[in-house]
């Protein structure tokens, strides 16, 4: 009977990371209170929701294969002085971003999994609601901001967007949010801003599941035999929805979704915490 429930919230789990990874709502957070739900442990379910991004990453290579590859084609003639220039100009603001993702978010991480695992239950589903909050407020003050036409990436801007993607290593700060959020106020517009912010969710994806399990010497939570199935489902429904989802999200302020979604953990995990205190 075990075996049977841990293949259900593996399912489960990789479907709820499918989709909402390409929603600006947190796929961390709301993954990470979904495990929570599963008597997984608070410090774990952050762990396992860092290390399922592998399924979404590979996603989101299949979906941008194409750009990935012309991106590779112009590695041999990259040179200083045309970093920000051309199909060059997306290589090397993953690559920088990303570094400064690195710098930002691995410290970050380790302080975080260290107070995971010092909080109830309640405690830390309450503090995923303000940082969701806090997320909504991000994105609806980036509506507001007036767009220019900008497709090329600067230096600047991926020391700005890697360092702020950092930060959403903490679980209830969206990661495609923040990102796409800070792209929007750099005035990009917002198929430059999704495409940019998906390109640089590949490396860190990568980086958040190599990290975890070399850390843990394995997958916390469910085992790696079930973060497999967790990452097939993941890989599977986060292929079929991205470009719907990319759509839609042109279309739904989903700054309420992170008010909603927020206020709703604040007032339930603060319940739990006070019952269980």
């Amino acid at each position: 009977m075990t075996d049977y429930w841990d293949l259900l919230v593996a399912i489960l789990a990789g479907i709820v990371q499918g989709v909402v990874e390409w929603l600006p709502v947190s796929s961390q957070g709301n993954l990470s209170l979904f495990l929570t739900l599963f008597d997984i442990s608070p410090d774990n379910a952050l762990q396992l929701a860092l290390f399922l991004q592998f399924g979404t990453t590979l996603s989101a290579t299949l979906y941008y294969r194409e750009e990935i590859g012309r991106s590779l084609e112009a590695v041999p003639q990259w040179r200083p002085r045309s970093a920000f220039t051309g199909q060059n100009a997306v290589t090397t603001f993953v690559v920088v971003a990303s570094i400064a993702t690195g710098a930002i978010g691995l410290p970050i991480y380790f302080l975080a999994v260290d107070i995971a695992s010092e909080l109830r239950g309640g405690l830390f589903i309450a503090i995923i609601g303000v940082l969701l909050v806090l997320t909504g407020v991000l994105e609806l003050a980036s509506k507001s901001t007036d767009l220019a036409d900008r497709t090329e990436p600067t230096l600047r801007d991926a020391v700005i967007v890697g360092g702020i993607q950092g930060l959403s290593i903490l679980p209830g700060v969206s990661r495609s949010g923040v990102t796409t959020s800070t792209l929007l106020f750099r005035s990009y517009q917002a198929p430059s801003a999704f495409r940019l912010s998906f390109l640089l969710s590949i490396p860190a994806g990568i980086a958040a599941g190599v990290l975890i399990f070399v850390t843990e010497g394995g997958v916390p939570g469910i085992g790696l035999e079930m973060a497999a199935v967790a990452i097939a489902t993941s890989a599977v429904v986060g292929y079929a929805t991205i470009g719907l989802l990319m759509r839609v999200v042109e279309r739904i302020p989903f700054w309420i979704v992170c008010f909603g979604l927020g206020g709703l953990a604040i007032v339930g995990g603060g319940g739990v915490a006070l019952l269980t205190a």
